[in-house]
């Protein structure tokens, strides 16, 4: 295991879109706040100079509306390093050898396609950087169980699992951290929060805009692999796992594994998938293509604190909003009173909304103004300004924890392989995808008892 601040830094990939919609700026944000690396080695196949390395980072974060202070830039422009060359050519990794130069501890991150991963990894064998560093991986680790292990089973051959960052930029988001904070700084929820209190999780991430010109990738993978498997089961795991024995990377991992370890694998008879009308026209996109846009899902948790309680999840592009949230809905009261004869209120439920803003809701009954001894919902907020937050973006500061080998919020190997579990029943057994409208809530209603999905704020279903 490598410990200590890394010294250097080489993102493979340099040049790709990743790495000029993300990883440029947050590269520029570490290097105001003074926590970059002295030497940063980009390495991609574009032949060019670093001096157009150079000019194409500064295009890249103007188009990204960062206001360049110029002190700031011309110290992120004196770290870079530039070696273009074939994954597959061992005199890459040579080359990269030697723009290193000294350094003692290297991040090496991997923002290329995964098939390219094992090439990669053993380029970086080759000439010891392995010994000396760590590894960070973006998603998808794999297609499926089986594609995982063989993933991992690269990895481990080279790296310790410690200095493996297996990154998912979900779980570097303010708003999602927040949840853990609320949940476990708060004594007042831990008496309430299991399912002799709660009747019932949704968890929504819907987005109004399709694929945006990414068909190639997209119908390669569907919303199943793409948000599901990954991003909304950390959710759900965040929500559902144990306090954790203390705030060391591992304590907080093991809690989340446990959770998915426990969930029920994906029933096809309680899983329902969507194709937005019009998706297969879109550019690289089969003509006949099946691949889903909408997913929505019934689980559960078997554990003591969980059993019998449904969790649903739905998520899916072409929607009406766009809108991440989970909400968490309590039972209703054992007998019903002040109750409005023409308007049953609806019972509590506590609402975390993580796009397009940071928000708590808590849902409480209280009197409604007048003579009549009737209730009324009352929403109880917090609304965190993210400008004022002082906070980072996920990206930075997801890349300033690798840097300094804290890999708390980083997905573990058996962790990936209980995700893949959960879903691997229907990757391939599955319902047809149901043709929907844009600008609707999707096939979801079939999933859910009277009541349905709980309205997203401003926008009914």
């Amino acid at each position: 295991m490598t410990t200590g601040r890394a010294d250097a830094l080489v993102l493979f990939g340099i040049t790709g879109d990743l790495a000029a919609k993300k990883l440029l700026n947050s590269l520029y944000q570490l290097s105001a706040r003074g926590r970059l690396p002295d030497t940063v080695v980009g390495v991609a196949s574009t032949q060019w100079r670093v001096d157009e390395l150079r000019e194409h980072v500064r295009r890249s974060l103007e188009t990204n509306g960062i206001e360049i202070d110029e002190s700031v830039f011309a110290e992120l422009a004196g770290s870079l390093r530039y070696v273009a060359g074939d994954y597959r050519d061992p005199d890459t990794y040579r080359q990269l050898g030697d723009a290193l130069g000294e350094a003692r501890l290297a991040v090496c991150y991997l923002a290329i396609p995964p098939s390219l991963f094992g090439d990669v990894v053993e380029g970086i064998a080759s000439n010891g950087l392995n010994e000396r560093g760590r590894v960070v991986l973006e998603k998808p680790f794999g297609r499926d169980l089986a594609s995982a292990r063989t993933l991992n089973r690269t990895l481990e051959r080279h790296f310790a699992e410690e200095s493996i960052f297996r990154i998912d930029h979900f779980l570097g988001k303010e708003p999602v951290q927040n949840l853990m904070v609320f949940r476990f700084a708060n004594s007042i929820l831990e008496p309430v929060w299991n399912r002799n209190y709660i009747d019932s999780v949704q968890i929504t991430m819907a987005e109004s805009f399709g694929i945006e010109g990414r068909g190639g990738f997209y119908d390669k993978i569907g919303t199943l692999r793409d948000v599901v498997q990954n991003h909304l089961l950390q959710v759900v795991a965040l929500l559902a796992m144990e306090p954790p024995v203390s705030e060391a990377p591992n304590a907080l991992r093991d809690e989340r594994v446990k959770v998915l370890t426990a969930m029920q694998p994906l029933d096809s008879a309680k899983f329902v998938r969507g194709q937005y009308d019009g998706y297969r026209t879109e550019p690289g996109v089969d003509a006949e293509s099946d691949t889903e846009t909408y997913v929505a899902l019934r689980t559960e948790i078997d554990s003591w604190r969980w059993a019998g309680v449904p969790w649903y999840i739905r998520a899916g592009k072409g929607l009406p909003a766009t809108v991440t949230e989970a909400v968490i809905e309590f039972k209703r009261p054992a007998r019903l009173l002040f109750g409005d004869p023409g308007c049953e209120p609806h019972p509590n439920h506590l609402r975390f909304r993580m796009k397009p803003d940071d928000r708590i809701t808590l849902e409480m009954q209280a009197k409604k103004p007048g003579d009549a001894l009737l209730s009324r919902s009352v929403p109880l907020q917090v609304i965190n300004d993210k400008h004022a937050s002082g906070g980072h973006e996920a990206y930075e500061r997801l890349l300033d924890d690798a840097l300094t080998g804290d890999n708390r919020l980083f997905a573990r190997q058996d962790g990936v392989e209980q995700a893949w579990r959960i879903v691997e029943p229907v990757l391939d057994n599955h319902p047809p995808a149901v043709p929907y409208e844009t600008g609707t809530w999707g096939p979801a209603d079939t999933l859910m008892p009277d009541g349905g999905w709980h309205d997203i704020d401003g926008v009914h279903q």
